[in-house]
């Protein structure tokens, strides 16, 4: 087994919001979580923490969840760590406002017998079989929705959690019925890919390869070499900002089963 992750702020003079871990727990198999923290848009949404204090607070306690409750599907655990994480701030921040710190969310998780993913939101996971043919999982809610719709900050925060629009990780543990997931058996599976946007952007905003060609760059230049692919192409001042931003926080985690 083979794990190689990396994550950089778009703006170094601000926090990043993604999260990216790995683990190997003691019974064998292993676990990938990946979260890519919403920015909200300038004004109040309710919480004293902030998005970096989110994200780091359910990342970690999915990826202690994961590897710790094998009896637990991972939309299960998507829901304890929701409420759980809820609970540490349910009496000094308003976690009913629309625009309450909530994050994107790609968990996979294995064993010897299959490859259980969830994906939220517009983050990516790659699935590479035996024969080199690689799956993309994408919850594409987001990507439906006009960009002239999430240009304006009231149309997007009626569609955020609601139906007809998109969902991510917030303050409502009954999100985790809404996320992507499956089993794949563990013999289709040679390796996977979790990516931020930031990071998929490589593929899906730029185009400069497919995902396959992606996932041959994570293994070949590991999650960095990507991530400076990335940086590259968005400091060409004849290319116009990516969704809004020229650079954004992106992480990428590498795994070879």
């Amino acid at each position: 087994m083979r794990i190689n992750l990396a994550s950089a702020p778009g703006n170094p003079e601000r926090p990043n919001e993604d999260w990216a871990s790995a683990a190997i727990p003691a019974a064998g198999g292993g676990v990938l979580v990946v979260l890519d923290g919403v920015t909200p848009p300038r004004g109040d949404y309710g919480c004293v923490h902030g998005v970096p204090w989110f994200s780091a607070r359910l990342g970690g306690r999915l990826t202690e969840l994961s590897g710790s409750r094998r009896d637990m599907p991972l939309d299960r655990i998507l829901a304890r760590a929701i409420r759980e994480t809820a609970d540490t701030h349910r009496d000094t921040c308003d976690l009913s406002h629309v625009r309450t710190p909530q994050a994107t969310v790609v968990m996979v998780r294995w064993d010897g017998a299959c490859v259980e993913h969830l994906v939220l939101s517009d983050s990516v996971l790659l699935l590479r079989a035996p024969d080199g043919a690689v799956t993309a999982v994408l919850d594409d809610r987001l990507d439906r929705i006009p960009r002239e719709v999430l240009g304006s900050v009231a149309a997007t925060d009626a569609l955020r959690n609601a139906d007809g629009g998109f969902f991510t990780a917030a303050a409502d543990p009954a999100v985790a019925a809404r996320a992507v997931t499956g089993r794949t058996p563990r013999a289709e599976v040679v390796a996977v890919a979790a990516l931020t946007d930031g990071a998929s952007r490589w593929t899906d905003t730029f185009g400069e390869g497919d995902w396959a060609a992606c996932l041959d760059v994570l293994r070949k230049e590991g999650a960095e070499g990507l991530i400076g692919r990335v940086r590259t192409i968005e400091s060409d001042p004849l290319r116009p900002p990516a969704r809004y931003k020229r650079h954004d926080d992106a992480s990428a985690v590498y795994a070879e089963l």
